[in-house]
């Protein structure tokens, strides 16, 4: 049972005694009915949980608040929090002389009403009771800590990690000296006064995970469903925040120190931790089940050609053909879909490039990581609070043309800047690289052509192949298998046109199992045909073989753990 006290501002504290769940609106069917224009049919849902009482959001127009704040999910709800639906502001308990029953799906209610959970709301996970209390004080310490910081007026924008975090493990002890009669001796102080640090002045479960050098990425659905993937498999973490609020606050520690923001008209951020790796962070009202953040690592050790080759990404005569295309200055895009290694090659590909040129990288998120001395980095900047002052990719490509580039790298071709890239290959800047996403390196001269078409100019489709065929000399394609094998499968020459059509040839390629053999490793499988520059390169002297182009080699089954996106 719950005890909630319904405060409006014409009848003042109402106090009702309902079964959980209970669905709260002002349909005849709800077991707490609001009368007001604003608040929904069915608006929301409260369920009790192991953990405690949980408040969800049904799809409202007009939303449900806890503490100031909109949300779609929200719990364990704490004695003194405020929930704001139409006009109303409601504070939840649990019944004292009650026992705390189970959440039973949705199944019952008072009234009659059945609770219905959000779409895409995962369903709740039961909880050990010691697990469930350890949960229950962190967050209740974690918003006590945030208060004690609020009320000595501290400017923490302004104070560095290390002052920040010895004043909030400063203040915490003495909230936990304060607390200590009513914290369960089972609880271990010191693991749960880190724990709300953490969460307070750092990135919470994240930092442990961060520091894990066997997981390459972290996704956070919600903030008590975390999972991690570790040598290309996914697998959950028993890891959890506290509650949606803190996920939020790891979000706003990660983008704001770039510039960047994220709020209800700007729910959706990319951005970078200091090591470098990629943020992607999406909350509501476009995430329904809560802030959803998902990060990938990248390997501590800058990896060389000969870690690809020796986890099975790639053979030496792939590596050495690759090696002489970006030292002789062939343009080249690296083509995969999400995760499958692009950045990762596109890295190792720049280190051969001739130490005295001078490169332009252009990303949308900073992730390159160029060991190149003469190197200009530049990142786009999304638009401010006004709408102003975005600078797309595409004006960055435009504005490398004239900071005298030898060569240009585009992190990612994803629209219209793909004709500037084009153009720039097409005009003195030869040996540039870009990666794009596509399944195969045909889908990626198709989609090269949509990209083109995406910039507004009015090109026929024929203008438009020309410009490709004679921009991009090699397409790397790379793949990723289900069970976490990342592997260059395709290297393919663009080598002109026939019938309209861009003609692709197959310098090297990797042959997956035959049926007969499910569980083979594979092997990697020169294409017998030299490419189009052959006889050039070998005019000018660069040692090459034709036999570099007609073998076989056996791919290993390990799969190569660094090499992660």
């Amino acid at each position: 049972m719950l005890d909630v006290d319904v405060l409006t501002g014409e009848e003042g504290a109402v106090p009702l005694r309902v079964a959980a769940p209970v669905v709260i609106g002002r349909g005849e069917g709800c077991g707490i009915r609001l009368k007001h224009w604003r608040v929904a049919r069915r608006h929301a849902s409260l369920a009790l949980r192991p953990e405690g009482v949980f408040v969800e959001d049904l799809g409202s127009l007009a939303g449900t608040q806890v503490n100031g704040r909109r949300i779609v999910q929200y719990g364990p709800l704490l004695p003194e929090d405020e929930i704001f639906i139409g006009m109303s502001m409601l504070r939840v308990r649990v019944a004292r002389d009650a026992p705390p029953c189970p959440d039973d799906g949705g199944q019952g209610g008072a009234g009659g009403a059945a609770s219905m959970p959000a779409p895409g709301a995962a369903p709740a996970h039961a909880m050990p009771a010691a697990d469930a209390a350890q949960a229950e004080w962190r967050r209740r310490l974690h918003v006590r800590l945030l208060d004690a910081l609020d009320l000595r007026r501290r400017d923490v924008e302004a104070m560095s990690d290390a002052a920040l975090r010895a004043e909030a493990d400063r203040l915490l002890e003495g909230l936990i000296q304060e607390a200590d009669g009513d914290i369960p001796a089972s609880l271990d102080r010191e693991a749960l006064r880190r724990q709300v640090v953490d969460e307070a002045v750092g990135l919470g479960p994240l930092e442990s995970l961060l520091a894990d050098p066997a997981i390459s990425e972290i996704m956070v659905n919600r903030y008590d469903e975390l999972y991690v993937e570790r040598k290309g498999v996914l697998a959950r973490h028993p890891a959890v925040f506290s509650s949606d609020q803190s996920v939020l606050g790891v979000i706003e520690r990660i983008v704001s120190p770039l510039g960047r923001r994220i709020d209800e008209a700007s729910p959706m951020v990319d951005a970078r931790l200091r090591d470098g790796s990629r943020v992607n962070a999406v909350i509501a009202p476009l995430a329904l089940k809560g802030p959803a953040l998902t990060i990938r690592k990248f390997p501590a050790r800058r990896m060389q050609i000969g870690d690809l080759v020796a986890g099975g990404s790639l053979d030496h005569a792939m590596a050495e053909f690759l090696q002489l295309c970006v030292e002789r200055r062939k343009n080249i895009v690296v083509s995969g879909g999400t995760g499958s290694g692009k950045t990762t090659l596109l890295n190792i590909l720049s280190n051969f490039i001739p130490a005295a040129e001078r490169v332009i990288t252009i990303e949308d998120a900073a992730e390159l990581k160029l060991a190149h001395e003469h190197l200009v980095a530049l990142e786009a900047r999304p638009a401010n609070l006004e709408g102003r002052g975005a600078v797309s990719i595409r004006d960055l490509v435009r504005n490398a043309l004239r900071m005298r580039p030898d060569r240009i790298v585009v992190g990612e071709c994803r629209g219209a800047e793909a004709i500037d890239m084009l153009q720039a290959m097409n005009t003195g800047h030869e040996g540039s690289l870009t990666t794009l996403h596509a399944n195969t390196p045909r889908d990626a001269m198709s989609r090269l052509e949509t990209m083109v078409l995406m910039a507004g100019m009015d090109l026929p489709l024929q203008a438009i192949r020309e410009q490709i065929v004679s921009a991009v000399d090699i397409v790397v394609q790379q793949s990723r298998s289900a069970s976490g094998h990342r592997r260059v499968t395709a290297i393919v020459e663009v080598c002109g046109q026939e019938s309209g059509r861009i003609q692709l040839q197959e310098l090297f390629r990797f042959e997956r199992p035959r049926p007969a053999e499910p569980d083979g490793p594979g092997y990697f499988q020169g294409g017998e045909l030299m490419p189009s520059f052959f006889d050039e390169w070998r005019d000018s002297g660069v040692d090459v073989l034709p036999q570099l182009f007609c073998g076989r080699t056996p791919a290993p089954q390990a799969p190569l753990r660094a090499m992660d996106n």
